[in-house]
């Protein structure tokens, strides 16, 4: 189970989310949904989370990402000991590739 508490605003959020079918209908949606910096933000997380899962290094990831090694620190913990939503979404795209 998820550590983050669940609540009727989220579940909507997430349904919301699921409900979306393509790419160009996922950048609508965030494109209303976050602030530029928000979605790059997430972009870059989920490229390191990648890079961590590839065996990268610290210093390659932080010059391809821009992100702080507090950060990737952070995102390499979730991959670790998280509640494995990185792992489980890289699964799914490696099985895609």
């Amino acid at each position: 189970m998820p550590s983050m508490r669940r609540d009727e605003k989220t579940d909507y959020l997430f349904k919301a989310i699921l409900s979306l079918k393509t790419t160009d209908e996922c950048y609508a949606f965030f494109d209303d949904l976050c602030t530029v910096a928000e979605l790059q933000e997430m972009s870059k997380r989920m490229m390191a989370a990648k890079m961590l899962a590839d065996n990268c290094i610290y210093n390659e990831i932080v010059e391809k990402t821009g992100l702080s090694t507090a950060t990737i620190s952070r995102v390499n913990r979730c991959l670790k000991y998280g509640s494995d939503g990185y792992r489980l979404i890289l699964d799914r795209l490696q099985k895609e590739e």
